[in-house]
């Protein structure tokens, strides 16, 4: 067992990491990409354009703190 809850550690860790909420808006991101697919509309910019979204508030957030 205390290899699953190391594994499961590992994952979490590794994406989530420090910033819940990039995590989450990436999910929000690829569930609205495919929302879109589904409906055939061309979807090519919206991971880039959600990405930079995301950075910039996640970069915001950190600078603002300091």
């Amino acid at each position: 067992m205390r290899y699953v809850a190391g594994f499961g550690r590992f994952w979490w860790n590794f994406v989530v990491g420090d910033d819940w909420t990039a995590a989450a808006g990436i999910v929000i991101a690829i569930g609205a990409t495919a929302a879109l697919a589904a409906s055939d509309v061309a979807v090519w910019w919206v991971m880039p354009l959600a990405l930079a979204a995301i950075l910039y508030a996640s970069l915001r957030r950190v600078t603002s703190r300091a």
